[in-house]
C-alpha cells in the first residue's frame, strides 16, 4: 500500500480551472466546465474524452461528479470572477 508522502501532490489549479473555464465545443458550449451535466461527461467516458489539456480537465470532472466529490468546487466558485 502507497502510503500519502509517497503520492505526487495534488495541483488544486485544476479544481479552479473546472470553475472558470468554458466548455470550447459542442453541446454545451460556452458553459462552465463544471456546470457540464453528468450524462454528458459519462458519454465521453464512453467514446473517449478529447485529446489534450480540455480532455484532462473533462476526465477530472467526471470523476469528482461519479464519486459526489462536486462539494470541492463550490468554495472555489465564490471566490472566481
Amino acid at each position: 500500500m502507497e502510503h500519502p508522502e509517497n503520492t505526487a501532490p495534488f495541483d488544486n489549479g485544476v479544481l479552479i480551472e473546472l470553475v472558470t473555464t468554458r466548455m470550447p465545443f459542442g453541446k454545451y458550449q460556452g458553459r462552465t466546465l463544471c456546470d457540464l451535466p453528468e450524462p454528458y461527461l459519462a458519454w465521453f467516458q464512453r467514446k473517449g474524452f478529447p485529446p489534450g489539456h480540455i480532455g484532462r480537465l473533462l476526465a477530472v470532472l467526471y470523476e469528482i461528479k461519479l464519486n459526489g466529490l462536486e462539494y470541492l468546487l463550490k468554495p472555489l466558485r465564490k471566490n472566481t470572477p
